[in-house]
């Protein structure tokens, strides 16, 4: 659990700590009039790429054979060539290069996700799952906090924010890669196949298979509000909060750091008890349900007030719903999986429904902000996208 803990947070770091923070501030400066289209379009590839890569990453996984097993090659070399990658973007300046250098370190980020969530079912029990899952979960919003502090205050600015970044990520993943075993999978196990049934295979039947389909629609829609509502946290401080009109001397950069403290202290507060009330009670869709409730209200009261004392009260409401979310909700996608020898894929497949979100909100978030309505209408969307999801998870039959 410490290991999965550690090589979470330097995969989140790596992936969350460029959109929230080094990529916004690189665009800003590239491109100060286009900023916000611009983020979009670098996110939007980049969550392009990983709807392709996770899934297949993760079905490659399955199928792999090497000695060291089946997930840590691919956690492995997505650490690598994530480090190697991410300098990249350090020296660029224009729009078309940060798009080039995020394309490269991108599907290194899918393959480390293949592998690491494709863990918890492989090793994890499923009555501790929710807890474990808690632990991959809540470092994500640590992660953000982490990397904000790491590239606002320890550094400055992306030229060394890239390098301290990638190196980070090699440090937190060796603990695990060292000393966890995978099982081994014997060549004998696995069958020859042709690419087209390969391919074939990630077409998963929502009629044959209708609880897992309704699980993955349910975490698209939360994912794509989420998506939606935090791509532009920074600009929103900086243009309809006015934050550094507010206080002046301080700038956005730094105010974002306070909402996303109580975002993450919400998260991991409700995480771990959220996944060890419904690891203990055994009950999954009540409690996603509800967590999507709270996280709903904290978007909606974005969308009614737009302040800067709104937006800290937000920030935790939606913390403390995003933990019990984030642990409960990968639990229960666990139990609806179709087959246990395809995990890898099926998780990837899931995982499409996580990076799907990331190339339709720059556009969706886009049009919002510039042409239906500003923030407010932004922050309704989420509100109602992540309220409908909640509540579809109740029609999901084979989990509690």
């Amino acid at each position: 659990m410490t290991g999965i803990a550690l090589v979470s947070l330097g995969m989140w770091t790596a992936l969350y700590t460029p959109v929230q923070v080094l990529l916004a501030q690189q665009l800003e400066t590239i491109d100060p009039d286009s900023k916000e289209s611009a983020l979009g379009l670098v996110t939007g590839i980049g969550a392009l790429i990983a709807l392709v890569a996770t899934p297949l990453a993760g079905a490659l996984s399955d199928r792999t054979t090497s000695r060291f097993g089946r997930r840590r090659p691919w956690l492995a070399g997505g650490a690598l060539g994530t480090a190697l990658g991410l300098p990249i973007l350090a020296p660029q300046t224009t729009v078309t290069g940060v798009v080039l250098g995020w394309c490269v370190a991108q599907p290194s980020l899918s393959a480390m996700l293949a592998g690491l969530v494709a863990e918890v079912p492989d090793h994890v029990p499923v009555a501790q799952r929710a807890v474990v899952s808690a632990w991959v979960g809540a470092t994500q919003p640590l992660a953000v906090v982490f990397g904000t502090v790491l590239v606002t205050v320890a550094v400055s600015g992306p030229r060394s924010g890239y390098p301290l970044i990638a190196a980070l990520l090699v440090l937190c993943a060796l603990p695990f890669l060292w000393s966890v075993e995978d099982a081994r999978l014997p060549a004998s196990a696995v069958p020859a196949v042709s690419w087209s049934r390969f391919l074939a295979g990630f077409w998963i039947s929502p009629r044959r298979h209708r609880d897992f389909a309704l699980a993955w629609l349910t975490r698209l829609l939360v994912q794509l509000g989420n998506a939606t509502g935090t791509l532009y946290l920074l600009y929103f401080l900086r243009d309809e909060v006015r934050y550094e009109q507010r206080f002046p001397g301080r700038e956005a950069e730094q105010g974002l750091l306070t909402p996303v403290v109580l975002y993450t202290a919400g998260i991991v507060l409700t995480a771990f008890i959220g996944g060890m009330v419904s690891d203990r009670l055994g009950r999954r869709k009540s409690l996603v349900t509800a967590a999507g409730a709270v996280i709903a209200s904290g978007s909606a009261l974005l969308a009614v007030r737009p302040t800067w004392p709104a937006a800290l009260v937000a920030a935790g409401l939606m913390g403390l719903g995003y933990g019990v979310y984030i642990s409960v909700d990968q639990a229960l996608i666990t139990r609806v999986l179709p087959t246990a020898d395809n995990r890898g894929r099926d998780l990837g497949v899931i995982n499409i429904a996580n990076s799907l979100p990331h190339v339709l909100a720059p556009a969706i978030a886009a049009v919002l902000v510039t042409h239906l309505g500003g923030y407010p209408a932004l922050f309704a969307f989420t509100s109602a996208l992540t309220l409908l999801g909640a509540v579809l998870v109740q029609r999901i039959r084979s989990v509690p």
